[in-house]
């Protein structure tokens, strides 16, 4: 055995956490096997993908620094090649895009740009965690980034009730009581409306009022995540964000243009207006607080990533909605291929059972046998499909019966492939349990 320097037990516990080991395995197994048909991606449709684009937003966005905001060769120069603002370069047209797409008004300056939506949701945390009696309420199944963000920052993450209409107030209110009354602090509850990662479920409009009317109640901060929110079904009508409906600035947003820009990008951002006194009596926005943790940690996000985001905004006057008409197609199209593909090769009223979401990347299959990385192991070296496992996206550790489908980067060819292989599966796992098919 090679001499070691460093054992596990030195670093910090996050390093081992179940958390942060999902994370890299969901990235890095497909790699493992290539010749597999993967329906474990949330990655975005790559048919659509240009290379040349990258290169046409960042000469729009030149444009944009010199025309629109009058400054010089040497400024435009300056603002993408040097090291940059904090808060980011494109805030302004994030705050326009905000208010064409969704309604929402915000003030450019409670706007910070990050590097992907994962440091925002990370910023946001570390913020938030102030000392040891501080926890986060999360609606489960949870993303598991926000779980091993949370585990970084040491913030523990008590699970919130789901269902089907996207999370249980009654478990929420009960939560943040039970959590205070055991001299806890509930800093805020994670939440994800529209299709969310892992279970595909969204809010209603009357379910957001009641929520955002209990935070009011409970004084207690809410993270929407919506990274999904473009990509309804064919046929289905978007919802306002809470953020859009929040009239109490009880909502920290986080948003991404990994699903409808770049990903290769890495931009996302948050807006954060709540209010913030200073130990030198000024106030000011949570984001500018914010701004001085993102400063100690990737110092600013990157200004030519921002540029092609920025030239991409611009090119669509400030609407992805129209921009991503095509890949909301592919989506829905391809979601409506995977609930037919599924009811095609499972009975109703058997064994196997799926949601039909309102729109998004995924469907959660419920079968009646535990479902773990073994049997993901043996599905892609046995069956050729991936597919990801629902354990990781609970904080338990308990045996969970269900796993989650991805309809975004593949083809409807591939989904049908990709179930057929699936269906042996089950039905080669339901005959060992005993369960009819």
């Amino acid at each position: 055995m090679e001499p070691v320097e460093l054992t596990v037990a030195d670093l910090h516990p996050s390093v081992d956490d179940p958390a942060l080991n999902s994370m890299n395995f969901l990235n890095e197994v497909a790699q493992h096997y290539p010749d597999a048909v993967s329906l474990a991606a949330g990655r975005p449709y790559e048919e659509f993908f240009d290379s040349a684009a990258p290169a046409r937003h960042l000469d729009t966005f030149r444009r944009h620094l010199a025309d629109d905001l009058g400054l010089s060769p040497t400024q435009v120069d300056r603002t993408l090649l040097q090291y940059g603002r904090t808060k980011g370069i494109v805030h302004h047209l994030i705050a326009r895009n905000l208010a064409v797409d969704e309604q929402l008004t915000v003030d450019p300056e409670t706007i910070v740009v990050t590097v992907g939506c994962q440091e925002a949701m990370f910023l946001v945390l570390r913020a938030l965690r102030a000392g040891p009696d501080d926890v986060l309420l999360a609606v489960a199944p949870t993303y598991v980034g926000l779980t091993g963000a949370a585990r970084l920052v040491d913030l523990p993450v008590r699970p919130v009730a789901g269902g089907p209409d996207g999370v249980d107030l009654a478990d929420l209110r009960a939560q943040v009581r039970r959590a205070r009354a055991e001299g806890l602090r509930p800093r805020g509850c994670y939440v994800m409306p529209d299709f969310a990662n892992p279970s595909g479920v969204s809010m209603g409009l009357a379910q957001r009022r009641r929520l955002l009317d209990l935070a009011a109640e409970e004084e207690l901060l809410l993270i929407e995540d919506n990274p999904y929110g473009l990509f309804p079904a064919a046929g289905t009508e978007r919802v306002p964000t809470l953020k859009a409906l929040d009239t109490r600035r009880r909502v920290v947003y986080l948003g991404s243009f990994a699903k409808t820009v770049l990903p290769g990008a890495r931009v996302g951002y948050v807006v954060a207006d709540q209010r913030v006194a200073g130990s030198d009596g000024t106030i000011g926005p949570l984001a500018d607080q914010l701004a001085k943790i993102k400063s100690m940690v990737t110092v600013n996000t990157s200004p030519i990533a921002q540029a092609v985001i920025g030239g991409a905004l611009l090119a669509h006057d400030c609407s992805l909605v129209a921009a991503t008409a095509r890949e909301r197609a592919a989506y829905a199209r391809n979601l409506r291929h995977m609930v037919d593909g599924l009811a095609a090769r499972f009975p109703a009223g058997g064994p196997v059972r799926w949601n039909v979401p309102a729109g998004g990347f995924f469907v959660v299959v419920t079968v009646p046998f535990a479902v773990d990385d073994a049997l993901l192991h043996r599905s892609a070296r046995s069956y050729g499909v991936l597919w990801t496992p629902m354990a990781h996206f609970y904080d338990d550790g308990a045996r969970v019966k269900a796993l989650r489908l991805s309809v975004s980067a593949v083809t409807p060819a591939q989904i049908e492939l990709g179930l057929d292989r699936l269906a042996a599966l089950v039905s080669d796992e339901l005959a060992a349990v005993g369960s009819p098919a």
